[in-house]
């Protein structure tokens, strides 16, 4: 049964329909923009016996708008009884640090095994709807093969929160990475690269990133004012090998952009190990880390990359919220063998 929303238009509102609604509407209803558009156009927006179906339509100050908002609906992508390794869970959120090798929602390519198809099982229908839909609330995500921590809402109103502070950059997040050389602040080719700069004893890199302009599955870094604003902060904590040819370094994220880390430190002459498609062709050192050292770092199949904490406002009541999952078995091996390298 649809559940009727009444707003009443405030003063002085904005020309349009779709942007005075948004303006509006009741903040514990969690209607964002999109599920708003997705609604007039459904002519599910009323204004008396008036069907408001366009989002242009004007609006004055006092007027009575109904909003039909239909119950959740089915989501149709199969549950599945995949393991997970829950860190939190409450009526709103569930924080989860997701294995390598597990996508986080089904696409061409990876239609199941994916970390909603594990969720839908654990929830087992006890969702509240997000976006008018019976199904999780994904408002980040990290790549098949890093690791690490996701947070997913379980109703709309956590989405909408959630969704409200990634967008304005405030929830902190910290990867720890395995990358080839030691970024060194005194590196003069590293202070020479384009967008790399040295702030409060940390390398920050800054770019715009978007699809290659010829390798459709790759991103890459411009200065033209062209893809996604990016801004990612790298610190150096262990240096490996005499004379040093690996570090761990810990990336914060300002922004969260598609295979951010990866394409960055790259861009820096860092490229993560394991990396199999912005790594390159930079090969390790067998003199400054030794065979049994070596022979771990060239095993390693997947980008050395791992969301290490996580932290955000929770979105019922503000507290604030703050997980750290340690490295995977494989990362912490290779950390280990790389300590002993040398």
């Amino acid at each position: 049964m649809d559940r009727i929303l009444h707003v009443t238009i405030a003063a002085a509102p904005p020309p349009r329909l779709d942007k005075a609604l948004a303006r509006d509407v009741p903040e514990d209803a969690a209607l964002s923009r999109t599920r708003l558009a997705r609604l007039i156009a459904e002519g599910a927006v009323t204004r008396g016996d008036e069907v408001l179906s366009d989002p242009k339509a004007r609006v004055e100050e006092g007027d009575e708008i109904a909003i039909a908002v239909p119950a959740p609906q089915d989501y149709h992508v199969e549950a599945q009884a995949i393991a997970l390794d829950i860190r939190h869970e409450d009526d709103d959120l569930i924080v989860v640090n997701k294995p390598a090798g597990m996508v986080v929602h089904p696409a061409p390519g990876s239609p199941d095994g994916t970390l909603v198809n594990a969720l839908l099982h654990h929830f087992g229908g006890n969702l509240s709807g997000v976006g008018g839909e019976k199904r999780p609330g994904i408002v980040h995500r990290i790549d098949k093969d890093t690791t690490g921590l996701l947070v997913v809402a379980k109703s709309d109103r956590a989405h909408h929160a959630l969704a409200a502070q990634f967008a304005d950059h405030s929830v902190r997040r910290a990867y720890l990475a395995v990358v080839h050389g030691v970024p060194d602040q005194a590196d003069p080719r590293l202070l020479g690269t384009r967008g790399v700069s040295i702030e409060s004893g940390a390398i920050t890199i800054t770019s715009g990133l978007a699809r290659h302009r010829t390798d459709r599955q790759r991103q890459a870094v411009y200065f033209d004012g062209h893809g996604r604003h990016a801004i990612t902060r790298a610190r150096v904590l262990e240096r490996f090998g005499m004379p040093p040819a690996a570090a761990l370094v810990e990336c914060r994220l300002q922004t969260g952009r598609t295979h951010q880390i990866r394409v960055h430190m790259a861009h820096a002459g860092h490229a993560l190990i394991g990396d199999p498609v912005y790594g390159g062709r930079r090969k390790l050192s067998v003199k400054a880390l030794g065979l049994d050292a070596l022979a771990v770092a060239q095993g390693f199949s997947r980008q050395a990359l791992h969301a290490a904490d996580l932290g955000f406002d929770h979105p019922a009541d503000g507290a604030p919220m703050a997980f750290r999952a340690d490295p995977p078995e494989d990362l912490a091996a290779l950390i280990e063998a790389l300590r002993g390298a040398g």
